[in-house]
């Protein structure tokens, strides 16, 4: 299938590894060109050149930006008009919080989440959207957790505030379709990235078990049977941003290999 991504303009946070990079990657190798951005500057730089070398003749830009600040978010949309003269496409994605209970968090702690997941999605749609609407139209796709809807054990931060991402995608999808703008929401299950491989070492910690034993424990609950690959995420992510899902908004597209159990 032709995605028709050829020469589109693709903003792609959280790129230096794991989820971010995949979609960079499966952007890239559908002929898009590819801004990317990390507060990272070694790894982001790292990460464009190894998809250059996997995709000879690529158009990938990298920013170091801090994705909790409202400036870096400016500096990377700036230097990507700069660059690539627009802007098509944008995937909404930044690490995540760290993990505890909801009253082990002080203010601070919940401000940072929400600066992190929250509001840096808010200012890049707010910087993209006039862009896409001058072009005939976008399409924006933002990542979060299947603790949208099932919540994770000693994920508070993650769990509360990614559920008012998954909001945010619904609201701007209504808000947005006149403009020609979707705005989707793919949800990850067990993808095999660092962060889930952070995460299962300190739960095999806090069980007393190794993290083989935790990682066959999580993959005896995923109907598939083993962790997702990165590019599959990926792959996924293109589709959703291209035109090849053009009546799709407002959607929730789970990639888990079957993980959640709910009918919605």
């Amino acid at each position: 299938m032709d995605l028709g991504l050829t020469g589109k303009v693709a903003m792609v946070g959280g790129a230096s590894r794991g989820l971010g990079l995949a979609v960079a990657r499966a952007l890239v190798a559908e002929g898009a060109q590819v801004s990317i951005a990390s507060r990272d500057a070694l790894r982001i730089d790292a990460a464009a050149a190894a998809l250059r070398e996997g995709t000879p003749g690529a158009q990938v830009l990298a920013v170091p930006a801090d994705l909790r600040t409202a400036d870096d978010i400016t500096t990377w949309h700036e230097a990507t008009l700069e660059r690539f003269g627009g802007v098509d496409l944008l995937f909404v994605n930044t690490g995540g919080p760290p993990p505890g209970p909801v009253l082990s968090f002080d203010d601070h702690a919940w401000q940072q989440a929400v600066d992190l997941l929250l509001l840096s999605a808010i200012r890049m749609v707010r910087l993209a959207v006039p862009v896409m609407a001058s072009r005939g139209g976008g399409s924006i796709l933002m990542t979060t957790s299947s603790a949208v809807k099932e919540p994770i054990p000693n994920l508070a931060l993650s769990n509360v505030v990614r559920a008012s991402v998954s909001a945010l995608v619904k609201t701007l999808s209504n808000e947005l379709a006149p403009q020609r703008i979707r705005v989707n929401n793919l949800v990850p299950g067990r993808i095999d990235t660092d962060r889930v491989r952070e995460l299962d070492e300190g739960r095999a910690k806090a069980a007393s078990i190794s993290l083989e034993e935790q990682r066959t424990r999580m993959e005896a609950t995923i109907p598939l049977g083993r962790y997702g690959a990165p590019d599959e995420f990926g792959k996924a992510a293109a589709f959703l941003l291209s035109d090849a899902s053009a009546y799709t908004t407002g959607a929730i597209v789970q990639i888990d290999g079957g993980l959640l159990k709910g009918v919605w």
